[in-house]
């Protein structure tokens, strides 16, 4: 008698619940998509709101009252920060940039020269007299009006007259602002209401994720203040020892681009530098060398000391986050590339690899 083989299984064809579930998914993901700005301004709106909460409840366990109180406080110290620190910085600063920008084409005249000096030195010591002439014609300047000196302050000045239509940009400053303070004001009813998006046996789990993310996220930024601060400090003792004009505006600058790793700090250094280069070509160079040990030690030394209880995140993955979150929402991707990062890497260490990969892998060893 001939066995017959098995007969091998057939995939069944898909429901027209099923068919009309993947359409939902793939409109709602196509939704998600076009809706990607509004989206970062919303996460960037969290962001804020935890910082505002995280200093509420500092406010509340020093003054010991209540939490509309303590919001009061908080936010009517915050408006007198940021005015006492526009009015004292800002005017100084916008004068001396102003002054940089009509200095700035004499300054890359400088550096263009000292550019061509060296290359006529190296086409001597090499090639003989005439070996790089050609790229010194092409490099010659007419006068200080004219050439890409002028191009160069021509092109900026233009850059500062489109700089000055913010009308959209500060629609959604304040956008960010109102619905960072509306959650700041109910953050609890706010949580629940994402966690009623779940299914209602993952609810009590996804409180706890979104804790353990609002954690890390408090976390983050405490250490992040305190490294900005040491860097802003650093900077401003070490550009007062050099003698470079605008210590303060530039000490700021590096402290702030300090929240963008990789990227800020080697923003940070392209202002003081310019100062610098108008008073001698040495002093643009101690001031490289000054933000490269400074830089050294914020990576090497408070980093570590001040993210030791903190979240870390690996150079890596940060740079791939940078990069990522950059083309997919622009600048403020760019700006908000770390708190997401720490969020998905507490997502992903929660959702993906402890509800679903560790479980998984238990039965597969189960014998």
């Amino acid at each position: 008698m001939a066995l017959t083989p098995p007969a091998k299984p057939t995939a069944e064809p898909l429901k027209f619940s099923q068919w009309l579930g993947l359409i939902a998914t793939a409109a709602a993901a196509l939704l998600l998509w076009q809706l990607r700005a509004v989206l970062i301004e919303l996460f960037a709106a969290v962001v804020l709101a935890m910082a505002l909460c995280t200093l509420v409840g500092v406010v509340r366990q020093r003054l010991r009252c209540s939490r509309p109180l303590a919001l009061i406080l908080s936010l009517v110290g915050l408006v007198l920060l940021f005015t006492v620190l526009v009015a004292a910085v800002v005017p100084p600063f916008l004068h001396q940039f102003q002054e940089l920008l009509r200095q700035l084409p004499a300054a890359a005249e400088l550096a263009l020269q000292l550019l061509r000096q060296g290359l006529d030195l190296s086409s001597r010591m090499l090639y003989g007299r005439e070996a790089l002439q050609w790229l010194q014609q092409s490099w010659q300047m007419p006068g200080s009006g004219g050439g890409l000196a002028g191009g160069l302050g021509s092109s900026l000045m233009r850059l500062l007259g489109l700089a000055g239509n913010l009308g959209s940009g500060l629609v959604q400053v304040l956008f960010v602002l109102a619905v960072s303070v509306m959650i700041t004001v109910q953050p609890v009813a706010y949580r629940e209401v994402a966690i009623l998006l779940a299914p209602s046996f993952y609810r009590r789990r996804l409180r706890q994720v979104l804790l353990q993310c609002g954690e890390a996220l408090s976390s983050w930024m405490e250490g992040v203040l305190l490294s900005s601060l040491c860097v802003a400090l650093l900077a401003g003792v070490g550009l007062s020892l050099l003698g470079v004009k605008l210590v303060v505006a530039n000490a700021l600058l590096a402290g702030l681009l300090n929240i963008i790793p990789n990227i800020g700090p080697s923003l940070s250094t392209v202002f003081p530098m310019s100062v610098a280069l108008l008073d001698s070509p040495w002093k643009s160079l101690a001031v490289l060398g000054l933000y490269v040990v400074v830089q050294q030690l914020e990576s090497f030394l408070i980093t570590p000391s001040v993210m030791h209880h903190q979240v870390k995140l690996l150079p890596g993955l940060t740079l791939t986050a940078q990069l990522l979150f950059t083309i997919l929402f622009g600048p403020l991707g760019l700006l908000l590339a770390l708190p997401l990062a720490v969020c998905l890497q507490v997502l992903v260490r929660e959702l993906l690899i402890h509800d679903i990969l560790d479980p998984w892998r238990r039965q597969r060893l189960a014998p």
